[in-house]
């Protein structure tokens, strides 16, 4: 099956601009915008598309005027997986407009149903339409900010992408993502919104994965921060913290997350002190300024939560304690299901690959699954070979060359937090 691309609009894509524009007009009440809109916005303001080889499926073109941006045509044709090109196409259409500042991206749609009994009465239809708009992550005066601290407008869809773990995604999902984005039905139950989470868990289980799908659900701007790349300017790594956190105040909106924060929050002691100690000291202060602003939310991740200073885990700091454990049954089928191409999917024992892969993290099936497709090229391209599809057993030598990453010992001592230090 031949990929799908998302880049800008070229001027060789005019033709079959025309032709999707054509389709779409033909099969809905689609464009509101003339078809000479349209090339006007394809050359002049901004467009991407979707193209499978050579050929152009979707199409997202867009033009602003002073502070509100409009889709001004949007379409994709009978591409391999409709939703995501069209997720992509958005992501990449308001990423490429997001630096001019928009308060509003907009869109109209027809409303074509609903007319007969008006047009059987030679009443004359103007085209009646419904007004979508969404607030843009970032508004212009906080654009340079962002781009200072390395901060992301992430895709919309990331959180729908987090295949399987079920029980973790209702878990953030009551937890964080209602009480921050509908706050005023979190104060009609008296929940307060959470402003700070740890998340822990052996390394490899998509701690990261799940800070970036809640930046996603939330619509947010997404800022990490890297202590080790801290360290590096001249002010010192707790200097250079509270510059982040200052900068980080311009924001109206914005996920922070720390990743292996156990780096600078490790267990204050012992004589003479840690040169660490006056980071993680400086940590807890910023944490504790961090709590006093709405439209936040910091995430810290740790491999090691038992390392931390007693002082991170109270309540008070950290809303939640939430453990993020190795891929349950359903969430290795949706990753197997991710990485198995469609053409061998039938011929595949997933059943026994998700057996086989009980212990391993999803970066470990992504690395037997990418390895068994390696695997079958290069014997595809050995002389005399006839090209075949995947099989089972291909997957299954890779399994066996795959070292799991969390051992036996670190999954007992993951169980042991759950009980003594998890916060639900």
């Amino acid at each position: 099956m031949t990929r799908t691309y998302i880049r800008d609009f070229h001027g060789d894509d005019l033709d079959q601009i025309v032709r999707l524009w054509g389709q779409v007009a033909q099969d809905s009440a689609w464009p509101i915008y003339s078809l000479a809109e349209v090339i006007a916005s394809c050359q002049e303001d901004y467009a991407v598309v979707a193209v499978q080889g050579d050929l152009l499926v979707g199409a997202a073109v867009g033009r602003a005027a002073h502070a509100q941006g409009w889709i001004v045509f949007f379409g994709v044709a009978d591409a391999a997986s409709p939703a995501d090109v069209s997720a992509g196409l958005l992501h990449e259409l308001e990423r490429r407009m997001a630096p001019l500042g928009l308060a509003k991206l907009s869109v109209l749609i027809p409303e074509a149903e609903g007319l007969e009994a008006f047009t059987a009465n030679s009443f004359e239809v103007h085209r009646s339409v419904r007004y979508l708009e969404r607030a843009m992550p970032a508004q212009r005066r906080e654009i340079d900010a962002l781009k200072e601290l390395g901060g992301r407008i992430l895709p919309r869809h990331l959180w729908e992408r987090v295949a399987g773990m079920a029980h973790e995604k209702a878990l953030l999902e009551e937890r964080l993502v209602t009480p921050l984005a509908h706050p005023e039905l979190a104060e009609r139950f008296g929940v307060v919104p959470p402003r700070a989470v740890m998340l822990f868990g052996p390394p490899g289980t998509g701690k990261t994965t799940f800070a970036r799908a809640v930046a996603s659900r939330l619509g947010w701007p997404f800022v990490e921060l890297f202590p080790s790349r801290l360290a590096d300017g001249g002010a010192g790594l707790a200097g250079a913290l509270r510059a982040s956190f200052e900068k980080i105040d311009e924001l109206e909106h914005a996920v922070v997350f720390i990743d292996e924060v156990e780096e600078i929050a490790s267990r204050r002691g012992g004589i003479p002190p840690s040169p660490m100690q006056g980071v993680t000291n400086e940590l807890l202060k910023l944490v504790a300024d961090f709590r006093d602003r709405e439209g936040r939310l910091l995430i810290c991740a740790t491999n090691f939560v038992r390392a931390l200073d007693a002082a991170f885990l109270r309540h008070g700091r950290f809303d939640y304690v939430i453990p993020i454990g190795l891929p349950d049954t359903d969430a290795r089928r949706a990753i197997w299901g991710r990485y198995i191409p469609p053409e061998s999917a039938t011929g595949i024992d997933v059943d026994r690959l998700v057996a086989d892969s009980e212990g391993l993290t999803p970066a470990d099936i992504e690395y037997a699954a990418r390895r068994a497709s390696q695997e079958a090229l290069a014997r595809a391209l050995r002389p005399g070979e006839e090209e075949s599809a995947l099989t089972t057993a291909d997957y299954e030598r890779a399994l066996g060359s795959t070292r799991a990453t969390v051992s036996p010992e670190e999954i007992d001592e993951f169980r042991a937090d759950i009980e003594t230090i998890a916060r639900l």
